[in-house]
């Protein structure tokens, strides 16, 4: 088992007097120190944004025995009270502090790591702050809402030596991972297409303002994005079918089987080179105007494609094509042709892809151990990346070449303009 994190070393560090002791202090602490069960040699943790996703994350960090979740932090006190009671309940105190800013709560709690799941334009901003903080970092899907915020966040993760992980859970399930090893491993031949099949969905939505709900600090919620009065697009929801905010089902869900269309391609750390728009529908009406439908085809160095679409063109799931046949994957199913692969055995001469035993417990395992967590930040943005991408060439109009090691267009001034997002006063990146 590993050993348990010392929720306490930061405080513990600043009170050494010596460069050279500080540096000699282990990231962890033995458990026959404290005591395996003491709540203070866990791994001390908080969640930003508890809607319904942060409340799912945070019954699954509050069943890890090595957790200890100490504080909550939302923009909607109703959201913060309901994880506080949650947590309250859970440990039998009434010691879960609520915060209403994040940089509140990394300043003044002493903790290990956080976990976040706020609309996509406030993902950068937190995890960016989290990791100054010495905080490691679970993070919903998508990675970032643009390629500049998410190239950012990387680089902060790595500056600062933190564990991240990206929630596109659909690594830690075997049937996934099995797919991806089957190709990887030559089953199918030589690869030369993958097919992405996403959701469609998300037009219409109401432009007249509302009353703004109780408890609901709405220039808050909207933070970085252009200000616009409530209109009542949840806000914890329908938010994902407005491009200040998301991109619509495209990137929803693009983290989850582009993903697993790079795991399987060996392309986790890279990405396309050409990428060519085919079909965009956008609401003609409503408030919502993030694509129903799309299409679009990437292209990536030695001529391997990616297509994707939404689920009226490919089924939804991933599948590669090869010269001697095909793998496909969705969640809880799995297929192939010939069939017989369904019941190959990976054996330990050939590539085994890496097995996390469940996304949240291999988050903390990391924790403990240093090591490099099954959907690190690096991958998690090369595959929010592509959605980003056919977005851009779809809004454009153009086809894109794009240098994947630079994250730079080929003289495409006016795509390239779209890789970030200005942010209102007097926020910043």
């Amino acid at each position: 088992m590993p050993t348990p994190f010392s929720p306490t070393r930061r405080t513990f560090l600043k009170t050494l007097t010596a460069a050279g002791a500080a540096a000699a202090v282990p990231a962890i602490v033995p458990a026959r120190v404290l005591g395996a069960d003491a709540p203070s040699n866990k791994i001390h943790m908080a969640g930003i944004g508890l809607g319904g996703m942060g409340t799912g994350d945070l019954g699954g960090f509050l069943g890890d025995y090595r957790t200890r979740v100490v504080a909550v932090c939302d923009v909607d006190e109703n959201h913060a009270g309901r994880a506080k009671k949650i947590i309250d309940d859970r440990y039998k105190t009434t010691d879960c502090k609520t915060y209403h800013d994040f940089r509140d709560l990394l300043q003044k709690e002493d903790l290990n790591a956080v976990f976040t799941a706020m609309p996509d334009h406030w993902h950068a901003m937190p995890a960016i702050a989290a990791a100054k903080a010495g905080c490691d970092i679970h993070g919903q899907k998508p990675f970032a809402r643009s390629i500049r915020e998410g190239r950012a966040m990387c680089d902060a993760i790595h500056r600062y030596g933190r564990i991240w992980q990206t929630g596109s859970q659909q690594r830690s399930d075997g049937r996934f991972r099995f797919a991806c090893e089957l190709v990887r491993n030559g089953y199918i031949g030589k690869v030369h297409r993958a097919e992405v099949g996403l959701p469609s969905g998300g037009g219409g939505g109401s432009t007249e303002p509302k009353p703004v709900p109780k408890g609901l600090d709405w220039d808050w919620w909207l933070g970085p994005a252009p200000w616009r009065p409530y209109q009542g697009f949840g806000p914890h929801w329908n938010w994902r079918w407005i491009l200040d905010y998301s991109g619509g089902q495209l990137t929803d869900w693009c983290g989850h089987h582009v993903d697993i269309a790079h795991w399987g391609l060996g392309y986790d750390r890279t990405g396309p080179t050409k990428i060519e728009p085919i079909r965009a529908v956008y609401p003609s009406e409503g408030l919502y105007d993030a694509p129903t439908e799309y299409e679009f085809l990437c292209t990536y160095a030695g001529g391997v494609e990616i297509s994707v679409t939404n689920n009226k063109v490919n089924p939804q799931g991933t599948k590669w094509i090869g010269d001697d046949g095909w793998v496909y994957v969705r969640r809880g199913q799995i297929d192939a042709e010939p069939k017989h692969l369904l019941n190959e055995k990976i054996g330990p001469g050939q590539i085994q892809l890496y097995n996390s035993g469940g996304h949240k417990r291999n988050f903390i395992d990391c924790c403990l151990s240093r090591k490099e967590t099954i959907c690190p930040a690096e991958v998690g943005h090369r595959s929010i990346s592509v959605g980003l991408l056919g977005e851009i060439a779809m809004l454009t109009g153009r086809t894109l070449r794009w240098d994947p090691e630079k994250e730079e267009f080929l003289d495409d001034p006016g795509a390239s303009e779209l890789l970030g997002r200005s942010y209102r006063e007097p926020w910043q990146l």
